[in-house]
């Protein structure tokens, strides 16, 4: 497993990412909201949820913020845009953006593990214009055209 040193700060340190397992590749994010305040999604709306973390992430990572699976499944909660990118240049706090896809309100307070993050290698592609592109079996064969 490889490890990498990312600087933050937190407005609550008590709420720093934390893996839930030794080989956990996601760290959960949690949701930095005034003791005793809750945020409340209704069915059908989204909302940003701060988490009171800034990061410095080392060149050549990035970092993304993905859906917890425990919410989704018992809730209907998840990650609007997801995966979430965070580049190494981004030193703003990161937030997320929760949907609520679920039947009932779902109510988010100071502490709840409301996504995970997960760092990841960066590859830039150099783009070179060409007047066609080789052919290949599937060609231009999109959505479904490869089986169901």
């Amino acid at each position: 497993m490889t490890r990498i040193a990312v600087s933050c700060t937190s407005s609550s340190p008590d709420l720093l990412p934390r893996y839930q397992s030794e080989v956990s590749s996601g760290a959960d994010l949690c949701a930095d909201i005034p003791p005793g305040e809750r945020i409340t999604i209704e069915p059908g709306r989204y909302q940003l949820i701060p988490t009171g973390l800034r990061l410095e992430i080392p060149v050549g990572y990035e970092a993304q913020v993905r859906p917890r699976s425990g919410l989704s499944l018992r809730h209907g909660i998840t990650v609007l845009n997801t995966p979430g990118t965070i580049d190494s240049d981004y030193r703003g706090e990161i937030q997320v953006i929760l949907i609520n896809l679920g039947n009932e309100p779902f109510q988010v307070a100071r502490g709840e593990r409301i996504a995970q993050i997960v760092f990841t290698p960066v590859v830039q592609a150099e783009f070179h214009l060409r007047d066609s592109l080789q052919r290949s079996r599937r060609g231009e064969g999109g959505f479904g055209s490869t089986g169901t």
